[in-house]
């Protein structure tokens, strides 16, 4: 009974206490003034003016007047004049009620003329109306006065100097500008992620889950000597999902987490960022162990000395120098953990990178295809999905795509079923997604004429032509001329997820991509500038061929490639005039040789060519399927397994795959 009376009072001790509500006092102060001024005035006598008083007068109607101070007149009216007009009904309390019989009834103030009192008395004695004097002491009321004046201007203030010193939340206003802006989880405030939310990113997710188990039991650790790392640095490119992972530190780590941004350090007043790092710091060592998360650190730790104009960025450099203090100074440090958050981690000051700062660099990368698949299964359990739809087959449609990508793709198929009126979500509707994501919206109603219909069609046909021929070109998914996005037609290509690319297989990309201008070409013996992203793409490509993997024979095993960014603000190339030129006349050699290599096989084919332009022309969208009817099996046909490795070779700078060879047709 005794523990069930406990749990009934349990409640009422734990009700929140009402807090005094400072306003209170402000409005008393008011009334206050309020209440001195009504009783300063005339009280129960009516206002009149000294044109009414004389009218009074001449009538007979006044008993006798009372000069205050020389300033206010108290009239007093005869008792027989009282229920008559017009004081019957000027003075509330008349004879018929029973009140203010005996006066004062009016009341006027006659200034403090000399002039004016002059004619107050002479009337007075004009009209045979007895006057006297009278003389009050106001001191207590005026000292009163000014004494509630002055507090509720105090009052004022320390309202405004509250408001302005911090009661918009930490950092929010102009008093607490140094103030850190972190966002702080602990206790009962948590993110509700979990590594279990996280799909893929199996090695990253290991790195940072011995962070929060060393946090959790450190003996485990410190009985072998080892000691916590300092700081983890996530890179990867966008939508990976580096913000997510340090969400999910924050759920499982029983420790403070402070989050904020690398921008929230950057202010327009001297001396701003460098305070806010200190009281970062200052609140996390109290709370130590702490977790701080800095995302976007690159606005804050960029390499130092780099600036265009000198001096410019002053305030930011010296911002990185208190987090460099900070992380590893003179000073202890202990049980502070920063991790830090950043898609360009090239650009990241070297200071900032040591270890004994950044102990470990956890490199996000974009998902393979058994990791696509798992993110998928995380982004699809809440949608109602229809029996034909595969998971696996998703992931295999999807390469170069990131877990924010993935999550893109499988709203927006949930919103095509919708609008569809679906009771649920199939496979077509996740293909028309992923068309949506990568081409753009559809736009069938666009004016295009007959001749610029069926040069689209050959350019598009020409690209499907020379991928289904060439070897090392990407599987063909389908080809379409509707227009999409900005582009008038587009194929669409399955890439194979390898890690190393050949000679071979970029010169066959090369081509294909080329196959649009050479189809036109063939065709009808001109071109248009409907192969602008084409050309944008196959440049790019054969200029990193050149001087970026080392595969031309002229200008040999070199590269020119910065991976450390240090040169971001150069203004000179890294090479020679002459070195220039050579280079400038083999990218012209490598592109024209693949155009004239697209036009050779394109005129062998020029039967077949046609046959799927005027396909395209009478269904608008043909699929691989078509092709096969039209070529036969393809000539290279294969179905790679990928194989894992752990070699130590560094994955060269791919053209995103997902970058398909749509065209724009506006001229330049």
């Amino acid at each position: 009974m005794e523990n069930k009376d406990k749990r009934n009072e349990q409640p009422e001790k734990e009700k929140p206490k009402r807090s005094f509500n400072f306003y209170w006092i402000y409005g008393i102060i008011i009334l206050a003034i309020l209440s001195i001024n009504l009783f300063q005035n005339t009280g129960s006598m009516v206002k009149i003016n000294p044109m009414e008083y004389q009218e009074m007068a001449s009538k007979g109607d006044v008993d006798h007047i009372v000069i205050v101070n020389d300033q206010v007149v108290k009239v007093f009216i005869k008792k027989d004049r009282l229920g008559k007009e017009p004081h019957r009904s000027k003075i509330k309390g008349s004879p018929i009620s029973g009140d203010n019989i005996v006066g004062p009834h009016y009341a006027f103030n006659q200034g403090t003329a000399d002039v004016q009192k002059n004619e107050i008395v002479t009337d007075a004695k004009k009209y045979g109306i007895p006057y006297e004097y009278e003389t009050q002491d106001t001191r207590g009321w005026d000292i009163l006065y000014w004494i509630l004046f002055f507090g509720a201007m105090i009052a004022i203030w320390m309202f405004v100097m509250r408001r302005l010193g911090g009661g918009g939340g930490p950092g929010g206003q102009i008093f607490n500008i140094g103030k850190s802006r972190a966002q702080v989880f602990e206790g009962s405030k948590t993110t509700n992620v979990t590594f279990d939310d996280v799909a893929g990113l199996a090695e990253a997710k290991e790195e940072l889950q011995e962070i929060v188990d060393f946090l959790k039991t450190p003996k485990k650790y410190t009985d072998l000597g080892a000691k916590i790392p300092k700081g983890a640095l996530l890179v990867g490119p966008p939508g990976t999902g580096k913000t997510l992972l340090a969400k999910a530190i924050a759920g499982e780590a029983n420790v403070p987490f402070f989050s904020l941004s690398g921008s929230d350090f950057v202010e327009m007043f001297v001396g701003v960022g460098a305070s806010r790092v200190r009281d970062l710091f200052k609140q996390a060592k109290e709370k130590a162990p702490a977790i701080i998360f800095i995302d976007e650190i690159d606005a804050v730790g960029r390499a130092r000395g780099r600036s265009v104009s000198m001096g410019a960025n002053d305030e930011r450099e010296n911002t990185l120098n208190q987090l460099l203090t900070e992380m590893d100074g003179f000073g202890t440090n202990s049980g502070v953990i920063l991790i830090g958050a950043t898609n360009r981690a090239d650009v990241l000051d070297r200071a900032l990178m040591r270890a004994g700062r950044f102990d470990r660099q956890i490199f996000v990368d974009m998902p393979d295809l058994n990791e696509r698949e798992e993110i998928l299964q995380v982004h699809l359990k809440p949608l109602k999905l229809d029996i034909n739809v595969d998971v696996s087959f998703l992931a295999k449609q999807t390469p170069g795509f990131s877990g924010a990508d993935l999550a893109n793709i499988c709203n927006e198929a949930a919103l095509i079923a919708a609008r569809k009126k679906k009771h649920s979500v199939d496979k077509q509707d996740f293909l028309d997604a992923v068309d949506r994501v990568v081409g753009g919206l559809e736009k069938k109603n666009k004016i295009i004429t007959v001749e610029e219909k069926k040069a689209i069609a050959y350019h598009e046909a020409g690209h499907a032509t020379i991928s289904w021929l060439v070897e090392h070109a990407s599987p063909l998914v389908k080809v379409t001329i509707v227009p999409r996005g900005r582009s008038l037609g587009a194929a669409w290509y399955l890439p194979e997820e390898r890690q190393l690319t050949t000679t071979e297989q970029m010169l066959d990309e090369m081509c294909a991509a080329l196959g649009g201008r050479a189809a036109e070409d063939v065709i009808y013996g001109k071109v248009s500038t409907g192969a602008l992203s084409d050309l944008e793409k196959v440049t790019k490509q054969a200029f990193a061929m050149i001087t970026m993997y080392g595969l031309n024979e002229r200008i040999g095993n070199i590269s020119y490639y910065d991976s450390s960014g240090q040169q971001e603000y150069t203004f000179g190339k890294p090479y020679s005039e002459k070195q220039a030129q050579t280079i400038d006349e083999e990218l012209s050699k490598l592109v024209e040789g693949q155009y004239a290599r697209a036009k050779r096989i394109l005129t062998e084919n020029k039967d077949k060519l046609t046959a799927l332009a005027t396909q395209l022309l009478d269904k608008e969208v043909i699929f691989k399927e078509d092709l096969e009817k039209i070529f036969g099996d393809r000539p290279f046909q294969r179905d790679p397994e990928p194989t894992s490795g752990n070699g130590h070779e560094k994955k060269s700078t791919e053209p995103d795959p997902t970058e398909l060879p749509a065209e724009d047709q506006t001229t330049t």
